[in-house]
């Protein structure tokens, strides 16, 4: 009976470690700049996200509670589940306030 080769071996297959196009294009994060209002003062708080979270996902990474914001993107309001892929400022006003 015939065991091995009498080609020798040969040297392992190398992988390429090449990203395709499509995936070299897209950040891994992005800066979210949320703007919260209270009184006529502004807190600014930065967070960095995975493109395709939700602006719920953003205010609950600030410590802000998502059900009690409206929160607007350029002066127009925006829903929570409103996905977000680039930068972007937002402004949040608390909808509730202790009493």
């Amino acid at each position: 009976m015939h065991r091995g080769s009498s080609k020798g071996t040969r040297p392992p297959v190398r992988v390429s470690e090449a990203l395709p196009l499509s995936a070299s294009h897209r950040p891994r994060r992005i800066v979210v700049t949320l703007e919260i209002t209270r009184a006529g003062s502004v807190d600014r708080r930065r967070v960095l996200i995975a493109p395709g979270s939700s602006i719920r996902e953003a205010l609950a990474a600030v410590g802000a509670p998502p059900e009690g914001s409206a929160v607007l993107r350029e002066g127009v309001p925006q829903p929570l589940d409103a996905t977000i892929d680039r930068s972007v400022r937002l402004t949040v006003i608390p909808t509730f306030s202790g009493g």
